[in-house]
């Protein structure tokens, strides 16, 4: 199993991590929302095992973008799914799913190099 970055090109979340990825020669796939869409086995995974409050970044430019009712709506993992399949940009960058099948949400170093180790 290889590691698989999802995101979209231009988040600066996702720079640093690919970035970071890089610079510790640890070779990944880039998932690209943007292009590719949200898979929806990932994103089962996903909302599992964070829950749909920590895959939806409600404190993100996107969300904020959102009308009140679109906001109102998300109310579960359902909604969730709904909304992200919808728009995106939404889902709080990057996810990784790493070689060994662990996931993570989000970038820092620690958890990048607690992750990252082959």
């Amino acid at each position: 199993m290889s590691i698989t970055l999802y995101g979209i090109p231009n988040c600066d979340t996702v720079k640093r991590a690919r970035l970071w990825l890089d610079e510790h020669d640890l070779a990944y796939q880039f998932h690209d929302f943007k292009k590719a869409g949200v898979p929806a086995e990932p994103l089962a995974r996903w909302l599992k095992e964070f829950g749909w409050e920590k895959v939806v970044n409600r404190a993100g430019t996107s969300w904020r973008k959102l009308d009140e009712a679109q906001k109102a709506a998300v109310v579960d993992a359902a909604s969730a799914t709904a909304l992200v399949h919808e728009q995106p940009s939404v889902i709080k960058r990057p996810v990784v799913q790493w070689a060994d099948g662990r996931l993570s949400i989000g970038f820092n170093e620690a958890l990048f190099a607690s992750h990252g180790k082959e």
